[in-house]
């Protein structure tokens, strides 16, 4: 198939429709001391007939020189900042020109970087770097075209301590190296949202030919446990929807402070310490990145505005991984919280707000703010309404063909659009007029007629919530064998305005307060603050200085500010904590709470 044009980024200074980079070789040298990368960064480029200029993508980067192909100088100019979107780079390029090489260095606040002091590592004796640079951050490492639609490939060599590991989104060491120099190479071309690098105390185990997992050692073992099924979850994807395309899939596990749950970068998929649960409960995660592989990765959206097609997709083809693997009522579990995910997101952002649009308008906004559970969940929900249009095994084979002809390509949401109409709705009289694809992408909401979603799981919960509100003892309800998802339903069946006396008596029957999974106590603390249950305001606090990932910690600061006295006691939380926190994160925390 034809190479998908490229769409106008409204999040992107570059114009690679002039001059597109092709290859990059990086080489750096970290420097903890100065909490800084310096070195260089040289791109293989193409330049269309007559065109004389280079435009990159720069934020809060020190540009010392750029050279061209003879390592002769070239002028270069960096525009006015924007808050969102940091500088354009412009490079005056000569007729012939392929290379462009930039000596530059970073700012110790660079917005990708979190440099962890040791005190802030499982290890507590090294120091720790790693980067995030979705959505547009990796201009602030690396100065690039930094648009989704942009794919290239790289090479790199990275210099750092000689008791420090360093990692990168490529083929990766298993040992450390004595000089404290790494080389590595991802031949598949990718965007920049993908460039990743880690540099920590740092341990190897494998878990298949293919498949391992990196962590502090102190976690290693903990984590090696957790993730057994590892191997499982790639074959069943490729049983799902063709091959893995990337070589290896290995896992590095960060320290807490990592913003999200996982970032799927490719080759070594980054993760939260919040999902060792100990009982592999809370795995999904997992499949989830896994799946980002072919959605995402593989075939990826064009603009921020056309995130839906990375995320929709990759919930859907998640839970079809856990299916296979754990059946079909544990999926329903997944899908039904999902879905209580939507719906409060929808009640939140507005029932009428253009924001609940799969297909997005954020120009002029930071992209970080699409980033929530409509592009998840409404685009889950949109192919779970299409399987029960033109059944499972059709859409499977649709999914599989989309992967395998635009893999290694970007894909804007109007070709997507057409593509869907060509290859799918025309193929099955009458689906398009069931699906009536335009109100679930250019239309607030979630549309009315979706099929229904259930769990037979859950329905044990509430018979269980339904005895409690008639007064039986928690000690005395059913809840033998019920994972993770169904003591999280069972806390968002509770009652708003529950008491403190009640919530104690939860608490010494169940021992909510004390557990170690970051996904129930996420959902019980909101429930104390409402509630003024003082027994669980140390471990809360414990919480919220402890964990970096926004999921968890953004309904707990809102519920802190929403309590009598809770605005108080949340700045001085904040305040406490915003060191361990990535700036992804204390970007929306600043604004929620004020920058202490």
């Amino acid at each position: 198939m034809a190479a998908l044009p490229l769409v106008p980024d409204p999040h992107s200074c570059a114009r690679p429709a002039q001059a597109v980079v092709r290859h990059l070789l990086l080489d750096l040298t970290v420097d903890f001391a100065s909490r800084t990368l310096a070195g260089s960064a040289t791109w293989q480029i193409e330049v269309q007939p007559g065109v004389d200029e280079l435009w990159l993508d720069a934020r809060d980067l020190t540009i010392d020189a750029v050279l061209l192909d003879d390592h002769a100088a070239t002028t270069f100019e960096l525009g006015a900042a924007d808050p969102v979107l940091g500088q354009p780079l412009r490079v005056a390029l000569r007729p012939g020109a392929r290379t462009v090489t930039l000596r530059y260095r970073t700012a110790p606040a660079a917005a990708a970087l979190q440099w962890l002091a040791p005190e802030q590592t499982a290890g507590k004796v090294h120091p720790f770097l790693f980067t995030q640079s979705q959505a547009i951050l990796a201009r602030t490492w690396i100065p690039c075209q930094d648009s989704p639609g942009v794919r290239f490939t790289y090479e790199a060599r990275v210099r750092g301590p000689r008791e420090l590991l360093a990692l990168m989104s490529a083929g990766n060491p298993q040992q450390l190296s004595a000089e404290g120099e790494y080389h590595f190479r991802m031949p598949e071309p990718i965007p920049s949202y993908l460039m990743a690098l880690a540099v920590g105390n740092l341990e190897f185990a494998a878990l298949s030919a293919r498949t391992g997992i990196y962590a502090e050692p102190a976690t290693l073992p903990s984590a090696t446990h957790e993730f057994a099924d590892l191997e499982n979850m790639v074959a069943a994807a490729e049983e799902l929807y063709g091959p893995y395309r990337w070589e290896r899939y290995d896992l590095l596990v960060l320290p807490p402070s990592f913003p999200f749950g996982g970032m799927e970068n490719p080759r070594l998929t980054f993760v939260t310490p919040t999902i060792l649960a100990g009982d592999r409960s809370l795995t999904s995660l997992v499949a989830h990145e896994l799946a980002h592989s072919w959605s995402g990765n593989l075939v990826t959206n064009a603009t921020w505005n056309d995130f839906w097609l990375n995320e929709g997709f990759t919930v859907y083809f998640e839970r079809r991984i856990m299916e296979r693997l754990y059946g079909r009522p544990y999926a329903d579990m997944l899908q039904v919280l999902g879905q209580t995910g939507l719906h409060h997101t929808v009640a939140e952002l507005g029932q009428d707000s253009p924001d609940t649009h799969l297909h997005l308008n954020l120009a002029g906004r930071d992209p970080d703010e699409g980033l929530n559970e409509i592009a998840y969940e409404k685009g889950n929900y949109l192919l779970l309404t299409l399987e029960s249009i033109v059944g499972r095994a059709r859409l499977d084979q649709f999914i599989t063909d989309y992967f395998a002809r635009h893999a290694f390509q970007s894909m804007d949401t109007d070709t997507f659009r057409q593509y869907l109409q060509r290859e799918l709705l025309d193929q099955v009289p009458g689906a398009a007029e069931k699906l009536r694809l335009d109100r679930w992408i250019d239309a607030p909401g979630v549309p009315e007629g979706a099929p229904a979603v259930a769990s037979q799981r859950f329905a044990g919960v509430e018979a269980s919530l339904q005895s409690w509100r008639h007064g039986a003892a928690p000690a005395a309800l059913d809840t033998q064998g019920w994972s993770s998802h169904e003591w999280v339903h069972f806390l968002h069946g509770l009652p708003e305005h529950i008491t403190a006396e009640q919530l104690g008596a939860l608490d010494a029957a169940f021992g909510f307060t004390q557990s170690g999974n970051a996904e129930i106590l996420s959902a019980w603390f909101p429930l104390t603050i409402r509630a003024g249950y003082r027994a669980a305001d140390e471990p809360l606090h414990r919480f919220l200085t402890g964990v970096g990932r926004r999921k968890f910690l953004s309904p707990l600061y809102k519920a802190l500010l929403a309590a009598p006295d809770g605005a108080e006691r949340a700045r001085s939380i904040y305040a406490q904590a915003r060191p361990n926190y990535h700036s992804v994160a204390t970007s929306t925390f600043d604004a929620l709470l004020g920058r202490p």
